[in-house]
């Protein structure tokens, strides 16, 4: 427990600085698809008892593996951990814990309150832990005040069996027995249906469902875990039946197909493209600090990475009958998704029928993310992916395509996702006179730090993402910690397909900063087509909130 004192308030060294050869998982774990560290269980480190360790069943070599994986102080606060266990095993039973709801375990989500969480029907309190895990406080708070499993599912290293036992030395209490199971849905409730979600998620509307991942889980890995995918949803999420699911592809002059999830899997040659989806009206909370507008207040998580897989679109309309050649002209192809409204309205898009017929658009009616069957969420059992377009076009239990002349005269087409002047108001504003928003201007924003934080002097890591429409690739990214008076480049991260655009680019730079400083960071992001980003939210202020894209602006402090 002295050690315990000593290393408090002191920060272990990050386990992207582990000697070469260290693994950061445990021996013989592996890490799921999406891999990503410093989520709350979501890395090789620890959460609370959350750590590489000893292989299953073994104790006495956890202690070396805890040192390298932790660093020397968690080792011993382990070893600590068990010989306190080892003594309170011999003394006299310990009364019954008491119980708790999780209403009461909501409470302790602070280091002053204590920092309480759930592991089953268990309680612990973890606040003795928060300073000494290896992602940072931050990164353990995101549980706190409520369950592990979601975070631990992350990664499965923590299904060892030190790891839970290390847990259990925390324990504080037991839920009531009535907490155990969740509430009964309310069958009156067009949602009750609705998929459960990450905690970790943050939630700009429940009914329906709409949230984005925290800014400092968002670029932990290049794929975006799939439970932690910005979710924008418009209407219910359907309950769909694949073994009945049945998708109606509507050709001109009549033709038609109508294809089972099955038929759609084997009749097609199966792609996949790594492409990121980002919603029109992401950043829009810094537009409404110059003045108000209508739409969710999305911060800077609308937007998200994953491998798709599934048929290409193209593919299924020639099958169609559609055929591949310049008399297309302006037609378009038209989707409906199976989500709808009380009135049986379903949500619809459209895109350019030569954007659709494009072998190198590479559309996809996706059936795969990440390695996975889809969820619910995103799209299950199919939907559209459109790479290089705005996420408004890629829509989500696909139940109909259809080639037309004119665009879908859907409400989320005709008289949504457009952009104006920042003239325009509520009162002069007409939506014919603008085109629906197809791909989408070139963005970037911070992750790392975060706006207010306190960082220590010596070097400041900055993290964030950059990305561009219409498979415009990344080039540059420019930082500036003085407000944008002077700059230097990020160093960008590695992709997995060059040349070819749909996927965001991760950036990085470090940099000296002084003792007691006031930073104001900011970036902006070059494509290759050299669009840059304005500067300044004002010019391109519109009524909706969309196409926010002006230079991100985070301010910190440096400690003295």
């Amino acid at each position: 427990m002295l050690l315990l004192r000593a290393m408090a308030g002191r920060r272990l060294p990050p386990l992207m600085r582990l000697p070469r050869g260290c693994s950061r998982l445990a021996a013989g774990s592996a890490a799921p698809e999406g891999h990503r560290e410093g989520t709350p269980g979501g890395h090789g480190g620890a959460t609370p008892g959350g750590h590489g360790g000893a292989a299953p069943g073994g104790h006495r070599g956890a202690a070396p593996v805890l040192a390298a994986l932790l660093g020397l102080g968690v080792a011993v606060a382990y070893g600590e951990r068990r010989r306190r266990t080892a003594q309170a095993a011999q003394a006299a039973p310990a009364p019954p814990f008491p119980r708790y709801t999780r209403a009461e375990v909501a409470q302790h989500r602070t280091p002053a309150d204590r920092v309480w969480v759930t592991y089953g029907t268990d309680v612990f309190d973890v606040t003795e832990f928060v300073e000494l895990h290896p992602g940072g406080p931050d990164k353990i708070l995101l549980a706190a005040g409520g369950a592990l499993e979601p975070f631990w599912a992350l990664y499965a290293v923590h299904g060892q069996p030190h790891v839970l036992e290390l847990l259990r030395d925390y324990k504080v209490g037991e839920l009531s027995p009535e907490e155990a199971a969740p509430p009964p849905a309310d069958s009156a409730d067009p949602f009750a249906g609705d998929p459960p979600r990450h905690p970790a998620l943050r939630v700009n509307s429940s009914k329906p469902f709409n949230a984005e991942p925290p800014p400092e889980l968002l670029t932990q890995s290049f794929l975006t875990p799939n439970e932690l995918f910005f979710t924008r949803n418009h209407l219910p999420v359907p309950a769909v039946e694949p073994a009945s699911y049945r998708l109606r592809v509507e050709g001109p002059g009549g033709r038609a197909l109508s294809l089972s999830l099955s038929e759609l899997r084997r009749r097609f040659p199966k792609h996949e493209v790594t492409a990121t989806l980002q919603c029109a009206g992401n950043r829009r909370s810094e537009m409404s600090r110059v003045r108000p507008v209508k739409g969710l207040a999305w911060d800077i998580g609308a937007i998200s990475t994953a491998r798709w897989g599934g048929a290409r679109l193209r593919d299924v309309l020639l099958a169609a009958g559609v055929r591949d050649g310049a008399e297309n002209g302006e037609w378009h192809v038209c989707f409906e998704g199976l989500d709808a409204d009380a009135s049986g309205t379903p949500y619809g898009a459209s895109i350019p029928l030569k954007r659709a017929l494009s072998a190198d658009a590479e559309v996809l009616l996706a059936y795969e993310m990440n390695g996975r069957e889809l969820p619910r969420d995103h799209g299950f059992p199919v939907r559209v992916v459109v790479p290089g377009v705005v996420g408004a076009r890629s829509v989500k239990w696909l139940r109909s395509v259809a080639v037309s002349p004119e665009e879908s005269p859907s409400h989320w087409q005709q008289n949504d996702y457009k952009g104006f002047c920042p003239s325009v108001d509520w009162d002069s504003v007409d939506f014919r006179a603008a085109p629906a928003i197809q791909e989408l201007p070139v963005q970037s924003a911070i992750t790392e730090p975060r706006p207010g934080a306190a960082v220590p002097a010596g070097e400041l890591t900055v993290k964030g993402y950059a990305w561009s429409g219409g498979g415009r690739e990344v080039v540059r990214v420019d930082v500036s910690l003085d407000g944008g008076r002077t700059w230097r480049e990020a160093e960008l991260g590695p992709r997995p397909e060059r040349g070819r655009g749909w996927a965001w680019a991760l950036w990085e730079l470090r940099a000296p900063v002084p003792a007691g400083a006031r930073l104001e960071i900011v970036c902006k992001a070059v494509d290759r087509s050299y669009n840059v980003q304005p500067d300044t939210v004002g010019p391109i202020w519109n009524l909706r909130g969309v196409l926010s894209n002006a230079w991100h602006r985070v301010p910190v402090t440096v400690t003295k």
